[in-house]
């Protein structure tokens, strides 16, 4: 799993035990099966961005995957 630079600075800003305990349970619905999240409408000349939302935990992870699988974590992480 990868990063952003700006999904980075949101990880790093989360510091509350609620909070992190519900970005790492998203973090791991994804890895474990990264097509879990729903397409977001787009086009074809850049990567597909997937939109994986955790309602109970209240999380929003916007991401892609690639060729070889990596999931790619690009912004909009929200607890």
């Amino acid at each position: 799993m990868a990063f952003s630079d700006s999904a980075a600075k949101q990880l790093d800003a989360i510091t509350g035990e609620a909070e992190l305990h519900a970005r790492d349970r998203a973090l791991v619905a994804i890895s474990v099966d990264p097509e879990a999240g729903e397409l977001l409408p787009g086009d074809s000349s850049g990567p597909r961005l997937r939109q994986y939302v955790d309602d109970v935990e209240r999380v929003r992870l916007v991401y892609w995957v690639t060729a070889l699988k990596t999931v790619v974590v690009v912004a909009s992480i929200e607890v």
